[in-house]
């Protein structure tokens, strides 16, 4: 069985930083691309950032590039998510999953997500 657990968020100010982190399984973790993905109220779900199971690729959406980071740990079955210099419209829960793309490339595609951390950040 697939799990996935969250944690790492709260309520910080505009400009500040955090530190997701996501613990899985052993099944969840071997040979699998992880991720993260952001669902604010109302919104659509918006891709943050992959890492293949290597560690050696990463990927980012556009809203995030330059701010945020992602990272893997293999040995202790976890994916981090560095977040620096927070914006209000970084407020949303914020999901570890397991990520694919799909056929052309065009979107991401999420397998197994855990229940998500939320990050609240004020202006």
């Amino acid at each position: 069985q697939v799990q996935l657990a969250e944690s790492g968020g709260g309520l910080v100010q505009a400009g500040a930083s955090l530190r997701l982190s996501c613990v899985g399984s052993g099944s969840t973790f071997r040979d699998k691309m992880l991720g993260w993905f952001r669902q604010a109220p109302g919104k659509e779900r918006e891709f943050v950032a992959a890492i293949t199971w290597s560690g050696h690729n990463q990927f980012y959406g556009d809203s995030v590039k330059g701010r945020y980071t992602i990272s893997r740990d293999n040995a202790k079955t976890t994916v981090y998510l560095q977040m620096n210099n927070l914006k209000p419209e970084d407020t949303a829960d914020y999901h570890c999953a397991t990520v694919s793309r799909n056929w052309d490339g065009s979107a991401w595609l999420y397998d197994f997500w855990g229940q998500g951390t939320q990050v609240t950040v004020s202006s």
